[in-house]
């Protein structure tokens, strides 16, 4: 079953996120991750929504989404994200077919 990590963001410092932006990608291909959306544009149609900016990455399972966010190479670059904004991440597990 597919999984996605979903973040919502709000950055507070441009350069250091475009750092930490620049990097993530590489840190996917190994567990077989893609991005479904990447920080394009966002309509709330209902209730409010605590962040401007979300992302949406398709991994191959849920432990290929949680092997990635524990890696070595996700960790090297976790604190740039952490530094520049403040959000929510979390794993889902896709619809059952």
């Amino acid at each position: 079953m597919k999984a996605y990590v979903i973040a919502t963001e709000t950055i507070n410092d441009q350069a250091m996120f475009d750092a930490y932006r620049k990097e993530v990608p590489r840190t996917l291909v190994p567990f077989g991750g893609n991005f479904i959306a990447r920080g394009g544009q966002l309509t709330a149609l209902e209730g409010e929504w605590p962040h401007p900016r979300l992302v949406i990455i398709q991994f191959p399972s849920r432990a290929a989404a949680e092997a990635c966010y524990g890696s070595d190479e996700f960790k090297k670059i976790i604190l740039l994200r952490h530094k520049s904004s403040v959000g929510n991440l979390v794993i889902v597990d896709g619809a059952i077919d």
